[in-house]
């Protein structure tokens, strides 16, 4: 079977489960997944640098480490001084990074970055947009400022108009692109669904774990091993899981200082951003190599 067939399954099963537990059980069921497989996509950037470097004057693992502790101190420490714009970057390079991800194995051109960037936003502005008072909330939570709901409309629609616009330009321009433009069109669709009908977090836990995370994850594993299977996917959590397990101590850490679950929320979501930041230059370098 495919693995967009799986997910797809799946996706659609995480929606029947939708009916069958409360919010509180899926917001501890999407936790729970987010910082299983989400975290661990992004548990090997080390070790994908060192590979990526492998023709080049090799780092110390220690000076690796420390440029990356670096990463992950600038963007924690941007949340701290300035949240607003900490919080929209983050957006921003999230959206890039959910479109790159989709659009991986496309000859890109400078316009067609452009357009996953257009359509990873796309993604959270719909995914935003069914939620907008718990985003709000949370938005609140980590910023102090209110957003008007009538800016993620705005933003959805202005996504929208971009993402048609430059889907017609490129599905002109390329049989390739046309083909794999009608499948993620429908692939577009199933995220409506599982956004409209999910709560924020079991929603988001649906697609970034089976539509990013863990495509990410095989994606990785053939680029370090030469193909997937069973025995190298081990081998990858193995690497991971200091890093993995650093990730989950500190989280731990903020949910027993910080209890309420709205303060939790943001602090939650900063803490992902300020990790996210330095795995999204990694893959973003992968996919430049490959």
């Amino acid at each position: 079977m495919k693995y967009s067939n799986f997910a797809i399954i799946a996706s659609f099963f995480g929606l029947w489960l939708d009916s069958y537990i409360s919010n509180k059980s899926q917001l501890i069921f999407g936790f729970i997944l987010i910082l299983t497989f989400g975290i661990l996509h992004g548990a090997n950037d080390l070790l994908l640098i060192e590979r990526i470097n492998l023709n080049k004057k090799p780092f110390s693992l220690l000076k690796l480490l420390l440029y990356y502790l670096i990463v992950v101190g600038l963007g924690a420490l941007l949340f701290w001084i300035i949240p607003w714009f900490a919080l929209l970057l983050f957006i921003l390079v999230s959206g890039y990074h959910f479109g790159e991800q989709q659009f991986q194995n496309i000859e890109k051109s400078n316009l067609f970055k452009f357009f996953e960037f257009i359509y990873g936003l796309f993604i959270l502005m719909l995914l935003f947009i069914f939620h907008v008072q718990e985003v709000q909330e949370v938005i609140t939570n980590i910023t102090s400022v209110s957003i008007s709901e009538s800016y993620f409309s705005l933003g959805l629609a202005i996504t929208t108009l971009i993402l048609i616009i430059l889907g017609f330009y490129f599905s002109q321009k390329s049989i390739e692109f046309r083909s794999k433009w009608i499948l993620e069109t429908f692939y577009l669709m199933v995220f409506t669904i599982i956004f409209k009908v999910s709560s924020l977090i079991w929603g988001f836990a649906i697609y970034f774990i089976l539509w990013h995370s863990i495509p990410s994850i095989i994606n990785q594993v053939v680029y370090l091993k030469g193909e997937f299977n069973w025995k190298n996917f081990g081998s990858y959590v193995k690497t991971a899981f200091a890093y993995w397990l650093v990730s989950l101590i500190g989280i731990a850490v903020l949910y027993l200082l910080f209890k309420d679950i709205q303060i939790f929320n943001a602090l939650f979501f900063s803490f992902l951003a300020a990790i996210t930041f330095p795995h999204v230059l990694v893959i973003y370098i992968l996919f430049k190599k490959k």
